[in-house]
């Protein structure tokens, strides 16, 4: 039985659940769906490679295991994965997305959509890895769909409900 050459480089596809990192050595697809979470797309447009993070929270307090659960923590692993991967962080551009505001608390005290957006472009900042594309706010979910060979997002945002 033979493989055929289209089949071996069909695009890698990955759903990204919260709290996890996704970068491959080769073209991926990345889906994942957003509410308060942050969605970091990194890609280096002279390699064509890319990856992407989806954190929940925006910085670790230092108690347990760093988990790319924490923006910070997320960020900045995957930058290292990137260059790691053979990347120059000076090529690396990032794309933003998510930080809803879809789960509401009586007070208003939690906005943990606003606290993962202001982290990820502090620490994106920080690390000097430019911010290209930006889709955050809001009161919708996004699902968004991340090439890692062109760079290319594509983005849909939830229906509001009635």
């Amino acid at each position: 039985m033979s493989v055929s050459n289209n089949a071996l480089k069909a695009p890698i596809k990955h759903f990204l659940l919260p709290g996890e990192i996704f970068v491959k050595d080769r073209e991926s697809v990345i889906t994942t769906v957003l509410g308060s979470c942050i969605a970091v797309c990194i890609w280096d447009q002279y390699l064509h490679k890319g990856g992407m993070n989806h954190f929940k929270l925006p910085f670790w307090n230092g108690e347990g295991i760093p988990s790319p659960k924490y923006g910070n923590i997320a960020i900045t692993a995957l930058v290292e994965a990137m260059v790691a991967m053979g990347c120059q962080q000076t090529n690396l551009k990032a794309k933003v997305f998510g930080g809803g505001a879809v789960l509401q608390s009586g007070d208003g005290m939690l906005n943990v959509g606003e606290r993962n957006i202001q982290v990820a472009y502090e620490i994106l900042e920080q690390i000097k890895v430019p911010i290209v594309a930006v889709n955050v706010g809001g009161d919708l979910s996004r699902k968004i769909i991340f090439n890692t060979n062109d760079g290319s997002v594509m983005m849909k945002k939830a229906k509001a409900s009635s």
